[in-house]
């Protein structure tokens, strides 16, 4: 039997009125569904509470990440890929099909810092690849409890690159927390949404994504 798709619902809202501050503190966001059954299938280690929310409005896909972690690593010798491939971060894939031939990666860190590139099967990365800047906006923010990741996509990107077909977008949302390790070296843990299924952590892969239902 086919393995079926989690679906998360996308609900529309009137044109202009969300304003990203990092802090998802729009009363709009109320409006929105709650994704919060993340999962970390190779690390028994508890894991701090998620949750995802997205709106759309016509223009803009919205995405609010909660994460409720006050211990939060950052790797702020500069801001390089490697930089941010060391640092708490949240991460969403997109894909135009399940050949992953290519897909696009977003990967953010608690100070909105933005990796992001264009991939291809077998963990085969473009790092030369980014986002048109002029249409993403990503901005957080952190507090005693959690820190929030806040962002907006232009729709005319994600048509671009064909990720919207029929009112959906194929896509993967993860976590990745880092752990002290007898204070000498930081190891992450991997969280997702997505059970892909794989006896080691790996969210490059078909499995890994779900769907994105924008609803009109």
């Amino acid at each position: 039997m086919a393995k079926r798709n989690k679906i998360y619902k996308v609900n529309l809202i009137k044109s202009d009125e969300l304003t990203i501050t990092g802090k998802g503190e729009s009363s709009l966001w109320e409006q929105s569904e709650v994704l919060n059954d993340f999962i970390s299938p190779w690390d028994a280690t508890q894991r701090s509470e998620i949750e995802f929310r997205a709106l759309w409005d016509g223009k803009y896909l919205f995405f609010c990440f909660t994460v409720y972690d006050s211990k939060i690593h950052i790797d702020t010798k500069d801001d390089s890929i490697d930089s941010i491939g060391n640092s708490d971060r949240v991460e969403l894939f997109f894909r135009p099909d399940a050949s992953l031939n290519p897909y696009y990666c977003l990967e953010i860190d608690t100070a909105a810092r933005v990796m992001d590139f264009k991939a291809y099967p077998d963990k085969n990365f473009d790092f030369n690849w980014n986002w048109p800047k002029d249409e993403i906006s990503v901005k957080s923010s952190k507090d005693e409890l959690s820190f929030t990741v806040e962002g907006a996509i232009s729709l005319d990107s994600l048509n671009k690159f064909t990720l919207i077909k029929e009112n959906k977008i194929e896509t993967g949302i993860f976590r990745a927390k880092y752990n002290s390790k007898q204070n000498i070296h930081f190891e992450p843990t991997w969280i997702s949404w997505v059970h892909p299924n794989t006896e080691e952590p790996n969210f490059h892969i078909a499995s890994s994504f779900g769907v994105l239902y924008l609803v009109s």
